[in-house]
């Protein structure tokens, strides 16, 4: 690395050399005579010939990068040109010259150094300035055409111009190579302003530029001295030239090995500093007699100031779009911040915002909580794009219905609100323009859907939170007064609502305390009295209420989600239980347990690897469980129809609990695969008694007739729940039923105790 740097060193200081020698032979000349003319003309061609080989030695070095080597090769040629055109001058010069007065420049030698200027221009023009979209491309045109024209008024009017209009005229071929040179600095000078990271160095650039600034010297000399001004030119001012051009070589070199620097792709401050610069000419033109060289000037001075004008014009309507832009953008983000992203409604965020605002300024305000009633049943059966379109829907029906003073709002998953501010609307009136509303099918699927509404006016001195849970309150007392309605909150209506609260906090701590045991019900043949079966009952045994009735707890764990761990312990407790059972007294003993199964429960994804694996984990076969569900869960949609059926697959038995007290009984048994029915209690209780006045027997036992012939039928086992005493177990005998539970037959109990009752019937037998 430190050869290939030190090569175009020696280049720098052999052409360093060669100007020095010219400069301290031009004072020797001017001051002692000494030496011809033509010796002026040595150091140009011999300088050129130095740099000629450092190009050389470069290209060699940059040729593997396309725009490198072709940047460098092209300025090789030129300045090949350029020397020969140099070379012919000093030869021209040496035949020629008469006393210290240079000859005229020969049109051969005009054509090559005028060719190297244009090959040099070419050079600089065709280095690509970097990717850019086309209005930046425009704009920095725009700035180049501004920094172009004021430099090239600069250069007209003190250097080309005296040139143009001196007395004694100047050959057009001279005229031509300062006019080139002149614009090889200008070209320059606005490309490398312009020029991004690249192969060519920036630096590199600038240098070669600077060589068109030689002409600038020579301008001066030329309207100064007029002939007697070439001399000076070729002997101090040109040699600076291949000086230039090999530290340009240099920067290169040492660019391409150690690594460019980072550079701007522009340079903004250059048109105005063209501005400045046309100031001069101005400056000169009211000093002095407005000659045409003057007017081009003030032309040129105009035109630069019309384009500055087209410039700022440019900027100031980009600024504006980008000004635009950027106020839209907050504006959708302010919006996106206070409104909820599907629906397009108000969201829980402004919600509370106004609902604040109006409690400090005393206006009156009324909440609507509306909560869709079983809008998981959608999700699950019809699937999430549908219960998408539907929130859409009930989020127009809320705009419609809302009124002119109210706020609809969507606060997160399938709950909504209401916010009535200025006391004109009543809270009853717009709730029930919603529910009517809802009576019909809404969205582009046509669905009905249900809500509950709970209703809270703010008190004197309320707060938001107070507000908020009361209304909240209202609407869990809606849901429990069967759904579908609304109800306004009143005080103490959220003692039992929080006592429920309270209740679900308990059963979690329960769950994490083993508070909850199983106790089983023996399901007994209704002939001989043997225990075929058992349905496992959860109990809950509360530290400080004592033992908490199932009707209690089992709603909060529906509500909580809490059914489903409940539910799992209750299954491995009794897959647990009965396989003890079997290893005492034989997997006869006790055909097939019952484990009662939610909706909820249903609904867990992992429900049936759950089965699956505790069935596994306790070595009982599928086979020999039952999973009781009721109508209600078996009804809650695709979801849980494709568990049910999974389920029958791998042999799990499935039974109908409280058969006979939904709306789809029949229907049911033709899509649902189950192997069990289970006659309610409501059709046992009185089946015994003879209503005479009725003409024969009562209507129940035409119902648990008709269900035992059907599950004859279907090839369905069929037992008989709630049995409490011994007539109605004889009439259910009558009716065809062989199995049945109850407390005549046996109440539940814990597992030891029916171990009890399996030891008694295995003596039985063996007596």
């Amino acid at each position: 690395m430190a050869e290939d740097t030190r090569a175009p060193a020696r280049y720098v200081w052999i052409t360093v050399g060669l100007a020095l020698a010219s400069w301290l032979w031009f004072v020797l000349f001017r001051t002692v005579g000494a030496g011809h003319v033509a010796i002026a003309y040595l150091a140009v061609p011999l300088g050129g010939s130095f740099a000629v080989a450092a190009l050389f030695q470069l290209w060699r070095t940059v040729r593997g990068d396309r725009t490198a080597g072709r940047f460098w090769l092209t300025l090789l040629i030129a300045a090949s040109a350029m020397t020969v055109g140099y070379v012919l001058m000093a030869v021209n010069a040496a035949r020629r010259s008469v006393g210290d007065m240079p000859p005229d420049m020969t049109l051969t030698a005009a054509g090559c150094i005028g060719l190297g200027f244009a090959l040099a221009m070419w050079a600089v023009a065709r280095v690509p300035v970097g990717a850019m979209d086309p209005a930046e491309r425009w704009r920095m045109n725009l700035d180049r055409l501004v920094a172009f024209l004021g430099c090239a008024t600069v250069l007209w009017h003190f250097g080309l111009a005296p040139m143009v209009t001196a007395d004694e005229r100047w050959a057009p071929q001279t005229l031509s190579l300062v006019g080139l040179a002149f614009l090889l600095t200008i070209g320059g000078v606005t490309k490398v302003s312009y020029l991004g990271d690249g192969p060519v160095d920036r630096t590199a650039m600038r240098l070669v530029a600077g060589m068109g600034l030689t002409a600038v010297g020579v301008a001066v000399l030329a309207t100064t001295f007029g002939n007697a001004g070439g001399v000076p030119s070729q002997a101090v001012v040109l040699p600076l030239a291949p000086v230039l051009l090999t530290l340009a070589v240099r920067a290169q070199a040492r660019a391409t090995l150690v690594g460019r620097r980072g550079s701007r792709r522009s340079s903004p401050l250059l048109p105005y500093l063209a501005i400045t610069a046309v100031d001069l000419p101005l400056l000169a033109v009211a000093a002095g007699g407005l000659h045409w060289p003057g007017r081009v000037s003030l032309a040129a001075a105009v035109l630069v100031s019309i384009l500055v004008a087209v410039r700022q014009f440019v900027a100031f309507r980009d600024n504006k779009r980008l000004l635009e832009g950027i106020r839209g953008q907050e504006v959708r983000l302010q919006h996106e911040v206070s409104h909820d992203s599907l629906t397009g409604l108000a969201n829980r965020s402004r919600f509370r915002g106004v609902l604040h605002a109006a409690l400090v300024t005393g206006a009156s305000a009324t909440v609507l909580l509306v909560d869709l009633d079983d809008f998981k049943t959608v999700n699950d059966s019809l699937g999430h794009d549908v219960g998408d379109h539907l929130l859409v829907a009930v989020a127009d029906v809320l705009r419609e219905h809302c009124g002119a003073d109210g706020l609809p709002v969507r606060i997160g998953g399938d709950e909504f609100a209401v916010l009535l501010t200025g006391g004109a609307t009543v809270g009853e009136t717009v709730a029930q323009r919603i529910l009517d509303a809802l009576t019909r099918p809404i969205s582009e699927h046509r669905l009905l859907v249900q809500a509950s509404i709970g209703i809270a006016t703010a008190a004197p001195g309320a707060t938001l939170d107070s507000v908020l849970r009361d209304a909240d309150v209202a609407m869990y007392a809606a849901k429990g007064h069967g759904k579908a309605g609304y109800v306004r909150y009143v005080p103490g209506m959220e003692e039992p609502i929080l006592a429920h609260i309270q209740l679900g906090g308990e059963l979690r701590r329960g769950l994490d305390e083993g508070e909850f045991r199983v106790v089983y019900q023996p399901v007994v043949g209704l002939d001989d009295g043997k225990i075929i079966g058992a349905e496992a009952l959860v109990r809950w045994d509360h530290p400080v209420r004592g033992p908490v009735p199932p009707t209690e707890f089992i709603p909060v764990a529906e509500r909580t989600g809490l059914i489903v761990e409940l539910g799992r312990f209750v299954l491995r407790e009794t897959c647990r239980q009965t396989v003890a059972w079997w290893a005492e007294f034989g997997p006869e003993a006790i055909q097939k347990p019952g484990v009662n199964v939610s909706a909820r429960q249903l609904h867990d994804p992992d429900f049936v690897g759950d089965v699956l694996s505790t069935l596994a984990e306790f070595g009982l076969p599928p086979d020999r469980l039952v999973l009781e569900l009721t109508e209600s869960a078996v009804l809650r949609g695709s979801q849980v129809s494709r568990t049910l059926h999974e389920l029958d697959r791998l042999g799990v038995a499935l039974a109908l609990d409280d058969f006979g007290t939904g709306e789809s009984s029949l229907s049911l048994l033709r899509s649902f695969p189950a192997s069990i029915v289970k006659l309610d209690k409501s059709f046992v209780d009185g089946i015994e008694i003879d209503d005479a006045a009725a003409g024969g027997r009562d209507a129940r036992q035409a119902v648990a007739r008709a269900v035992i012939q059907l599950a004859h039928a279907l090839g369905l086992d069929a037992v008989a729940e709630g049995i409490e005493n011994e007539a109605q177990a004889e009439q259910l005998r009558l009716l065809g039923y062989t199995l049945g539970q109850g407390y005549h037959l046996a109440r539940p109990m814990p597992g030891e105790e029916f171990g009890r009752l399996l030891a008694a019937q295995r003596t039985a037998i063996i007596a």
